[in-house]
């Protein structure tokens, strides 16, 4: 099996920690990847993680490529700077994961997409909640026609990063997404710090009512900064799937199936062994990568990813999510900002034309960094912040 050569750029803290103890999991106990370097701009950042991973620090990513002979790089660095990782990946023949949203805008999605396909490499984008050990489960039971016929579907997500929640439900439900009837607003809230470090007094809220061509409807919201943990629910002929819980029966003789997780100890990890809810028979989810050390939901996620996309590189095949789901994800968000707009009309999907929010986003991209998306060489040189410009124009993150 080809061993691909993988570095991250943007090491960090958080994510960038999380991806990285993936990274080494699968370079120690796998032939699929050899982790090789981090890039970090700040210099001790760069030399910590490299001796905490036992990877090439770089400070600069087109060093990095010149010097690395990579086949892919892992870019943990927020939205902003993808269309650059991706530039200058392509131009190097280095197959390009980004962090997730694929891009501020959909122009920039397909730019970034149109780059890849030029360069003959492929993309990936880090959407890890669909493929979490319990997001799988929920798919099985569906299968399985425990809850009968999808019919409806209820999103409640709560961090501004919506898209992970559209995600989520988007790929439980039959069927695409094919209108959007959507409201927005601001209100004053509590004061908290911004990622900028500016004192935020007003909050974004979204909702939207969501049509696929299967006939079921989803109702979304977003509210300002809600203190209630994100959950979806999915409403079958037979049942429900309720957050993490599954209901079979009507309300008054409904049958409860909580999932159910197990553990295993492995090279003296916790590792998750699989999920199940006790119906008869039982349904499960075996965890794929205990051998690999995969301990959680999330590092399944990662897993799946990576290992999809190596097989994506070696095997011709599409990534685990890819460009094209994750710009659909988005899509739905800008239909419902636009509708928003409109003064709360429907919205047609697929969008034929930009939207005036993203039209708003390009040029603050422009504004804030003094390149267009496309110059990725020139924008290899600027500081992107954390926020960027969805955080600033739409109050997303």
């Amino acid at each position: 099996m080809q061993r691909l050569r993988i570095a991250i750029l943007g090491a960090g803290t958080g994510r960038g920690q999380s991806w990285q103890s993936t990274l080494r999991k699968l370079s120690e106990r796998s032939d699929l990847y050899d982790f090789c370097a981090a890039c970090e701009v700040i210099e001790e950042r760069a030399r910590q993680n490299a001796e905490r991973w036992g990877v090439k620090p770089y400070t600069s990513l087109t060093a990095m490529l010149a010097e690395e002979k990579l086949d892919v790089l892992l870019n943990g660095v927020s939205s902003d700077s993808n269309p650059m990782a991706v530039g200058l990946a392509a131009k190097h023949g280095v197959h390009p994961i980004t962090e997730i949203p694929i891009a501020p805008t959909l122009r920039i999605a397909d730019y970034m997409v149109q780059t890849c396909e030029r360069h003959r490499v492929k993309l990936e984008v880090t959407e890890q909640v669909f493929l979490w050990a319990r997001e799988q489960l929920k798919r099985k039971i569906i299968e399985s026609g425990l809850i009968g016929e999808v019919t409806h579907a209820r999103l409640w997500y709560t961090n501004k990063a919506d898209y992970h929640g559209l995600n989520a439900v988007r790929m439980l439900l039959p069927g695409e997404a094919t209108r959007v009837l959507g409201y927005s607003g601001k209100v004053r809230v509590p004061h908290f710090v911004g990622y900028e470090g500016e004192l935020v007094q007003e909050d974004s809220w979204d909702a939207a009512i969501i049509e696929f061509d299967s006939g079921v409807v989803c109702l979304f919201e977003d509210p300002p900064r809600g203190r209630m943990s994100s959950r979806w629910d999915i409403e079958g002929t037979l049942g429900q799937l309720v957050g993490n819980d599954l209901y079979i029966g009507s309300v008054e003789r409904a049958t409860h199936y909580p999932f159910l997780y197990e553990y295993t100890t492995i090279d003296g990890e916790k590792v998750l062994d699989h999920l199940r809810v006790e119906t008869d028979p039982p349904i499960v989810f075996e965890n794929p990568y205990k051998k690999y050390g995969a301990a959680d939901d999330d590092e399944v996620a990662r897993m799946e990813l990576l290992v999809g996309f190596h097989r994506a590189i070696t095997q011709d095949t599409a990534p685990a999510y890819g460009a094209a789901n994750a710009r659909k994800d988005l899509e739905i968000l800008f239909a419902l900002r636009e509708s928003a707009r409109r003064n709360n009309t429907w919205v047609e999907l697929p969008l034929t034309a930009p939207t005036a929010l993203e039209e708003e986003l390009e040029a603050d991209f422009l504004r804030l960094y003094g390149h267009a998306p496309e110059d990725a060489e020139a924008l290899s040189h600027v500081a992107i912040p954390r926020a960027g410009v969805r955080w600033r124009v739409a109050g997303w993150d």
